[in-house]
């Protein structure tokens, strides 16, 4: 076994997660200087770094009235961050998912218990996006957390309905009109309970949102989110 593993060493090097070189651990050193972990200061609700203590809220924030209670994200989509999320998302390194599910939860584990979550659940792709791509990148990556935390996972209780657009390239009102509508709770769910959505990305906020508002018109207590990068917030 131990030769084995020695030769598909050889063969399939581990490599950095974050810039592919070949390195003995997810993240090298040299990706370890210039990604940046979320800390204070921060937007109370979703997480996102501001420039000053005394703010209390990013500017989406201030604007807005989101329908989920809080969020928080791993690390700035910058980078080398926004070179493994593309990895992971479209190039099928799906053994991503269980580094990230860690990290979140080395991070945010405490916060996940103050959150008293019941049941975890990513935020789903359109079934055409789905089967074009092969996986949801967030429905893996809820899956491995909730292995990590113990918390039930639910895959099948929101339903993305209508195939929205890329996200990228949008401004602010667009993004929100996009999302409108895009989302449907199926009769599976029950209703009740505090709910932790799983995101690759946080940017503006609509799509966590409009999941998070679908699933308190039937009956969410409330709904918090965890994802692996977030935009800056100032």
């Amino acid at each position: 076994m131990n030769l084995l593993k020695k030769c598909l060493g050889i063969l399939y090097p581990q490599t950095c997660y974050f810039c592919g070189k070949i390195c003995v651990t997810p993240m090298c050193s040299e990706c370890a200087k210039k990604i940046t972990y979320i800390d204070e200061p921060r937007c109370k609700k979703c997480g996102k770094p501001i420039r000053y203590e005394e703010k209390e809220y990013c500017s989406d924030c201030e604007q807005q009235n989101f329908c989920y209670e809080q969020g928080r994200s791993l690390w700035l989509h910058k980078g080398p961050v926004k070179w493994s999320i593309y990895q992971f998302k479209y190039k099928n390194h799906r053994v991503y998912a269980e580094y990230y599910a860690r990290e979140l939860y080395r991070i945010y584990g405490q916060k996940i218990k103050a959150w008293s979550i019941d049941v975890i659940i990513p935020v789903p792709l359109h079934w055409k996006r789905r089967r074009k791509r092969g996986y949801n990148q967030a429905e893996m990556l809820a899956k491995e957390l909730g292995r990590i935390s113990g918390i039930r996972v639910e895959t099948r209780n929101i339903k993305r309905i209508r195939e929205t657009k890329p996200q990228k390239e949008m401004n602010h009102k667009q993004r929100k009109r996009n999302v409108r509508d895009a989302f449907r709770v199926t009769k599976r769910w029950k209703g009740g309970g505090n709910v932790l959505l799983i995101d690759d990305i946080y940017t503006t906020g609509n799509t966590i949102d409009a999941v998070a508002r679908k699933l308190k018109e039937k009956g969410a207590s409330k709904v918090m989110f965890l994802t692996i990068s977030i935009g800056q917030g100032f």
